[in-house]
């Protein structure tokens, strides 16, 4: 299931640009939490802290533990992260407070099983993943760490739905009906252009043309 990360965070005062360049002059990240029908909250972060998340991969399907230095801890999800564009640092981070008993929408990385055993693929046939992402509505304590799919047996030209995934842990998907989320796809054929060179005819000498009209 999904994993509950705590983060360390500072509260801050004031809003605006300059206060967050006034913040990011002390070394630290501006963010701010919001959601649940209450007041936003704003804070600073560790850039180190960020950069670890960004370095991790699946943040936006993790839970995290907001610990505001003299204040609460607030549960959320990581929104957004805003990078500089040419340094590639953090420059501002979103947190969505969570309310209890709340459905959360997030994007759970999709896995295929077994593709190297499969008999359609060992034929020549190609794994044509739809979604690398498939994004659901789920409880906050359920999002799994990731969705699977097994190909097993099949054959090329077998698709595979939302209802062929594996342990959704009642997660509901965004898109409606049961969509194809991959597929296995027969190999791709590069058709040879077979080029005919025209036949160059040679002229009658000059000589011969001439004795031919005599």
């Amino acid at each position: 299931m999904v994993q509950t990360i705590r983060i360390e965070a500072e509260a801050r005062e004031l809003a605006g640009k300059g206060a967050a360049r006034a913040t990011r002059r002390q070394g630290l990240v501006p963010a701010v939490i919001y959601g649940a029908k209450e007041e936003a909250v704003l804070i600073a972060l560790d850039p180190r802290d960020v950069m670890k998340e960004m370095h991790k991969g699946g943040w936006a399907s993790h839970l995290y533990e907001v610990a505001v230095k003299d204040g609460p801890t607030v549960r959320t999800l990581m929104r957004d992260v805003q990078f500089h564009p040419l340094k590639d640092t953090p420059m501002h981070v979103d947190f969505q407070r969570l309310a209890p008993g709340q459905l959360i929408r997030v994007k759970v990385p999709l896995v295929i099983l077994n593709e190297a055993t499969n008999p359609g693929v060992k034929e020549g046939g190609v794994v044509n993943t739809v979604y690398r992402e498939l994004e659901v509505l789920c409880d906050p304590d359920q999002v799994p760490e990731h969705f699977e799919v097994d190909l097993g047996e099949f054959n090329i030209g077998h698709s595979f739905h939302w209802d062929d995934v594996k342990d959704k842990a009642g997660a509901k998907p965004v898109q409606a009906g049961n969509f194809v989320v991959a597929s296995i796809a027969p190999p791709k054929v590069v058709e040879e252009e077979i080029i005919v060179a025209p036949v160059a005819v040679a002229a009658p000498a000059k000589g011969k043309a001439a004795k031919g009209k005599k």
